[in-house]
């Protein structure tokens, strides 16, 4: 059993490692900007040349996290690859295979019905009932506060109907304006439960780390920093490459607020999804 190091600063380990792998949304961006702190931290982690590469399990496309790094005045150039579950899911979308290819060509939205990013530019429509979709597709949450009973009702109908529910990424909870709310994957497990099929991309899956470190060179010492135990953590676990976790991110709730992280909550937590990272830190910062 690996002992976790509490980490106050990225400046303690940033010797240690050649390239830095970071989740977005709870690790850099509490939902809507990049954090000042984080900001900082990978200006000084580009000034020592280390390789910094962003793997999302958000929703947005990569177009839409690099408009948002760009108001926050970092340089896109720091970046190595960007990549991220929505633009992963609409690529398959675009070039549909396996289980993609069956989908149909018609989808019922839930959650945030105004979002059309993954949808964009693909040739799928968006009907208005649920007995006219060939599957079930939610980007986003419309609102902090919205629950799973919210769509309760149509989640059911849909089940009856025996439609696949497809969603980017794989988190039950994300950072909207800093606050701590539900994502596609609680609904995703949610219909699981009714007994529906659900369609994910993201982490844990390893092949979106391959697919962003397949046109690299050498990347040398890497670490994954991420802010959530099952899917950031396990990936790592998987690649077998070591990771920092987050602990002011999807498990603050549990793990606490404070500036130095609670080890023994930590290795809990590990344990309880099976994962050992390296260290814990409160937040991304120098």
């Amino acid at each position: 059993m690996k002992m976790i190091k509490p980490i106050v600063n990225f400046s303690k380990i940033a010797d240690s490692y050649d390239t830095f792998i970071f989740g977005y949304n709870g690790v850099l961006c509490n939902g809507e900007t990049i954090n000042n702190n984080a900001v900082d931290c990978l200006n000084h982690l580009a000034a020592l040349h280390k390789k910094i590469i962003i793997i999302s399990n958000s929703h947005l496309r990569v177009s839409e996290i690099a408009e948002q790094i760009a108001k926050s005045g970092i340089s896109l150039n720091i970046f190595s690859n960007i990549v991220s579950a929505g633009e992963v899911l609409h690529y398959k979308l675009k070039y549909p295979a396996g289980d993609y290819q069956a989908l149909g060509e018609t989808y019922y939205q839930i959650g945030d019905k105004a979002y059309s990013g993954i949808m964009s530019s693909l040739p799928l429509q968006r009907v208005n009932s649920i007995e006219k979709a060939h599957f079930l597709f939610m980007a986003k949450i419309a609102n902090p506060d919205e629950a799973i009973e919210n769509y309760r009702n149509e989640l059911e109908q849909a089940v009856s109907y025996g439609l696949p529910f497809v969603c980017a990424g794989n988190d039950t909870s994300c950072f909207i304006n800093g606050k701590l709310a539900l994502a596609p994957g609680a609904f995703a497990e949610a219909y699981a439960v009714l007994g529906g099929r659900v369609i994910t991309t993201g982490k844990p899956d390893i092949n979106i780390l391959n697919y962003a470190l397949e046109n690299l060179s050498d990347i040398g010492r890497a670490l994954i920093v991420g802010d959530n135990a099952p899917t950031d953590i396990k990936m790592a676990t998987m690649a077998k490459i070591p990771a920092l976790l987050i602990s002011k991110g999807r498990h603050i709730n549990y793990l606490g607020e404070g500036y130095i992280p609670d080890v023994t909550k930590t290795r809990e937590l590990s344990n309880s999804f099976d994962v050992e990272p390296e260290g814990v830190i409160s937040e991304v910062r120098w």
